[in-house]
């Protein structure tokens, strides 16, 4: 498929092109939000599936290889949209972190530091990724947790049709689907041990990914009734400051690591996988 089919002369033939898509997620907004929040008690933790999981899935059943309600092209329109999409909410993180600042205040460096700790998993996700037979798209899939921001950046980075890009989006797809459901699960679970504050437990929560934070905070606003709304404040300033100093962190550090940890073991755990998929096919 070439690129030019992709290019639009005007808005009106854009709109036109892509009423589809726009009408689709007009519907899946009405489905998921009559859905609402669905909590399911699991042993001590408790699992909430939230209506970005529905919609998920909608658009999954409605794509080109199951449903076949929407084209290849228009997947493709379709991806490009997200950005424009997250980015009111983005704002919102703000907004909420600002009406807070003597929570924020008190919490101390903590905030801005706790970045540091996600570049740590590339050491595991990158490798795991070229076994599996990612190229290119273990970059963008590993490079951080893949959220708003960072959805954002690999598309300015690399382009939006580049093999970064695509990781970026399949992580955050599926963090989408079952991010939501680890978090808010792992969050009463960690609350239950007693070891960390609530106070810490809200700042771990927002790791640049809005839809896991919410997850993670409204179980603990469960758990911590009486603390519920500083939880809620620490967990939007983490989310903010995580979206700030993330993208530094991803430009300065996550990326050139996983560039260069790609061009180390890429040439072993590529083979590895490439021989074992000759095998299989053999068979």
């Amino acid at each position: 498929m070439k690129k030019e089919e992709y290019l639009y002369s005007g808005l009106g033939e854009r709109l036109r092109t892509e009423w589809k898509i726009y009408l689709a997620a007009v519907i899946f907004i009405c489905i998921a939000d009559s859905i609402g929040q669905i909590r399911i008690p699991l042993g001590p933790g408790t699992l909430i599936l939230f209506p970005i999981f529905y919609s998920i899935i909608l658009g999954i059943l409605s794509g080109p290889q199951i449903g076949k309600i929407f084209k290849k092209k228009e997947v493709k329109a379709a991806s490009k949209l997200v950005i424009v999409c997250i980015c009111p909410f983005i704002a919102k993180l703000g907004i909420n972190a600002g009406a807070s600042i003597e929570v924020v205040i008190s919490a101390g460096p903590a905030l801005l530091l706790q970045e540091l700790g996600n570049l740590g998993t590339i050491f595991l996700s990158l490798p795991i990724a070229l076994l599996f037979g990612l190229k290119r798209e273990a970059i963008g899939a590993c490079h951080s947790i893949n959220r708003e921001t960072n959805l954002a950046l690999m598309q300015d980075m690399f382009g939006p049709d580049s093999a970064e890009a695509r990781g970026s989006l399949s992580v955050y797809i599926i963090g989408g689907m079952i991010g939501t459901i680890f978090f808010g699960f792992m969050a009463t679970l960690v609350a239950a041990t007693n070891i960390f504050h609530p106070y810490a437990l809200g700042m771990a929560s927002g790791v640049g990914a809005g839809i896991m934070m919410a997850s993670a905070t409204a179980s603990l606003s469960a758990i911590y009734p009486q603390m519920a709304d500083q939880i809620s404040a620490l967990a939007s300033t983490s989310e903010t400051i995580s979206g700030i100093d993330g993208i530094y962190m991803a430009i300065f550090v996550g990326i050139p690591l996983c560039n260069w940890l790609y061009k180390k073991l890429e040439p072993t755990l590529g083979g590895i996988h490439d021989k074992f998929s000759r095998k299989k096919g053999d068979r």
